[in-house]
């Protein structure tokens, strides 16, 4: 299905700065208000007598400084469609958009087409913000078949989409090959007791005091110790059920990491393992694929790249995907959203999608893109695509999906790492927190 609006005589596109002064990390507890319903909304539109709006609006925060590219996608869909599209600069970090976005919905003024994290998205999709995009992505013309399975079905709730990946990326092991050729070491780790093993062949051939950095409360560590538990076996969750937290696996990798602090060949940054890295004050951190371009050019050293290591229960399904997707408002009128459809099949298109990665460091999201141009500018950025092809999983729902999740598993990890509080007893405590967080925030809206 084609749709191509009459051109107009002005294409314009317009940035709109929205000045937020709220704190990321308290925005991370806001909770839903209302119960879901988008999906049969959605449903009763008769998309094929609907004609898309001439003019929408984009709300983003440029993910990975992406201010530039992203205009340069947006005029080349005016120029394509005769859609005009205002570019909204609607926060500085995906909290604040997702902010926004939830304030806006009493004043009407809402974006059509919202960038969405893999930790804001359900918030809105429970206060019934969004809109399920399968049909109306369709009627657009795309082809959702293309896109990279998980990177997609991290949207995927009660058989419905509600986002399409956009700025995605996913953890990757990142490794100072002149710190392990001095060591001796030929090979980056394929198992978590391999990274021990190396860790302490850097430290004990001097080549380094710190072998590996563990991420501070504020980055994220749950996200970059997925890896960890689910190589043990563990979780922060199964769907809703936070049991996972204490299950041995979970208890058994927390352990280790806590171990490894203590025995001192790792340590918990106290700013950013990746800053850190390219200063050479560590050799190793599991890190965003999104960093490997900055880390790149920041290291005076040859920077090494590998899948993440696998543990003694799972080996190959231990990558965690991470980043922000690009979502429908569901108060946006039917025109207005098949519009906002075909400007996210076009920003997220095979084509798109590499240009996107190119000036970004974030991962292509459709499996058709041809990415060679990538590789041959970063080699390293083909080990990223492919493990992201092949051992990638969904997060766990506690840590994406419930309101304040993640900023709980961050105190609580960080606490842990830093101290030597009990590891079983504190995350008996975490799962408790949790469990009282999804009874005061989700569960009446998802089980009522």
């Amino acid at each position: 299905m084609s749709h191509r609006i009459r051109p107009t005589h002005a294409k314009r596109i317009t940035t709109a700065v929205a000045a937020l002064g709220v704190a990321t990390l308290a925005l991370t507890a806001c909770g839903p208000t209302v119960g879901a319903g988008t999906a049969d909304a959605a449903s009763e539109v008769d998309w094929a007598s609907v004609e898309p709006a001439e003019s929408i609006s984009f709300w983003t925060n440029h993910p990975g400084g992406s201010q530039e590219i992203e205009q340069q996608l947006v005029e080349a869909f005016t120029e394509e469609t005769g859609i005009e599209v205002e570019i909204v600069t609607a926060g500085a970090n995906y909290e604040e958009v997702s902010q926004r976005f939830q304030t806006a919905q009493t004043s009407g003024d809402v974006g059509d087409l919202v960038v969405m994290s893999d930790a804001t998205w359900f918030t809105n999709y429970v206060n019934d913000s969004l809109l399920a995009l399968d049909d109306v992505f369709a009627a657009a013309g795309g082809d959702s078949s293309t896109y990279n399975e998980t990177l997609f079905d991290d949207y995927l709730y009660e058989d419905a989409h509600f986002a399409v990946p956009y700025a995605r990326s996913t953890t990757i092991y990142y490794y100072n090959k002149d710190h392990y050729a001095e060591a001796g070491l030929t090979e980056a780790p394929t198992t978590w007791d391999e990274v021990r093993e190396n860790s302490q062949a850097l430290v004990e051939a001097g080549v380094t005091d710190i072998a590996f950095s563990f991420p501070p409360a504020s980055d994220y560590p749950a996200w970059m110790m997925n890896n960890l538990v689910w190589g043990y076996g563990g979780g922060w969750s199964d769907e809703w059920d936070a049991s996972a937290i204490t299950g041995e696996g979970t208890v058994e990798a927390v352990q280790f990491a806590q171990d490894a602090v203590q025995d001192g060949w790792a340590n918990v940054s106290s700013n950013s393992p990746a800053d850190d890295f390219a200063a050479g004050a560590t050799s190793q951190f599991i890190g965003s694929t999104g960093s490997l371009g900055g880390v790149t050019e920041a290291a005076s050293f040859e920077v090494g790249v590998a899948f993440l290591p696998g543990g003694p229960v799972e080996q190959e399904l231990v990558v965690p995907t991470g980043g922000a997707g690009i979502a429908i408002s569901a108060a946006s009128t039917p025109e207005e959203q098949l519009a906002a459809a075909m400007l996210a099949d076009h920003l997220t298109s095979a084509e798109s999608t590499v240009a996107f990665s190119a000036e970004t460091g974030y991962v292509p999201v459709r499996t058709d893109a041809d990415a060679s141009s990538l590789y041959e500018a970063n080699p390293n950025f083909q080990v990223a695509v492919d493990q992201l092809n092949t051992r990638t999983r969904t997060q766990d729902f506690m840590r994406v999906f419930l309101p304040g999740g993640d900023l709980a598993l961050a105190t609580a990890l960080q606490q842990i790492l830093t101290t030597d509080a009990d590891v079983a007893e504190s995350l008996a405590a975490l799962q408790a927190e949790l469990e009282g967080l999804y009874e005061d925030n989700l569960a009446s809206q998802l089980e009522g």
